[in-house]
């Protein structure tokens, strides 16, 4: 005679329980560690301690003259209004060429407790590219005019 054990379905329910605890937990704390929110310099002063637990987004203006390159890291300084940041970037890449005096820039990164916001991405757009031409300025680039394209002469 043999003896043989039931297999109890109440182990693998168990088991099911603990598996998918354990994904929705990672998801939880790996969404809420990616999470960053965008401040402006003026609300970064204003938040006090809780400013030094949570990844931010600062953007603001490229202060001329305040840049500082060593290698792929840089550091330059922020200005929104009257309100001036020190922004210290150490990443895997420099900055991008956009990345100039007076470029709108957004720094990613947390605030450190030494009152520099310590970025680990930054992201640039420069400011003389997207601005209206002064008048009396000469148009640049092609300046000919364009001829209609086949598509463009069809008649329907």
């Amino acid at each position: 005679m043999q003896n043989k054990k039931q297999n109890s379905p109440l182990k693998f329910v168990i088991a099911g329980v603990v598996v998918v605890a354990t994904i929705a937990w990672l998801a939880i704390s790996g969404a809420k560690d990616s999470k960053s929110y965008y401040v402006t310099i003026a609300e970064l002063n204003a938040m006090g301690k809780s400013a030094y637990s949570k990844n931010l987004r600062v953007a603001g203006n490229v202060k001329p003259g305040s840049i500082e390159r060593v290698g792929t890291n840089a550091t330059f300084t922020l200005v929104e209004v009257d309100k001036t940041i020190r922004v210290d970037y150490k990443g895997a890449e420099p900055p991008p060429d956009t990345f100039k005096d007076d470029a709108q820039a957004l720094a990613i990164g947390t605030y450190g407790h030494d009152g520099i916001f310590h970025a680990t991405q930054v992201q640039a757009k420069c400011a003389s590219k997207y601005a209206p031409a002064k008048a009396g300025d000469a148009p640049t680039g092609n300046t000919a005019p364009m001829k209609p394209t086949a598509a463009a002469t069809l008649k329907f």
